[in-house]
């Protein structure tokens, strides 16, 4: 596993909870994972659709998905889980990524 795409919720949270996406990134990184952070790369002001395609698209480079806390609420975590369950994409617990 060494690129790792985070998922988690977004919607209705307060600063669409980038602060936790950008926390876990830093922590990934500082452990040599190459981290896709859909905080990164989503334009805030883009519709939930097109931001999701973006996301998929982005996931599907990735050899696992780290799933944040909250993601059990999040209809777009959800799809991303099942869309890396189907096509083979490791799924993990982002807090419990150690090296």
């Amino acid at each position: 596993m060494k690129r790792v795409y985070l998922s988690g919720p977004m919607t209705g949270l307060p600063a669409l909870n980038f602060p936790a996406f950008h926390a876990e990134a830093s922590r990934l990184r500082a452990l040599g994972y190459e981290v896709v952070n859909p905080a990164e790369i989503s334009v805030v002001g883009t519709s939930w659709n097109d931001c999701l395609h973006n996301d998929l698209s982005a996931l599907l480079t990735c050899d696992a998905v780290a799933l944040l806390p909250g993601w059990e609420k999040s209809s777009g975590a959800h799809l991303e889980m099942h869309v890396a369950h189907r096509v083979g994409i490791d799924i993990v617990i982002a807090r419990e990524v150690a090296l």
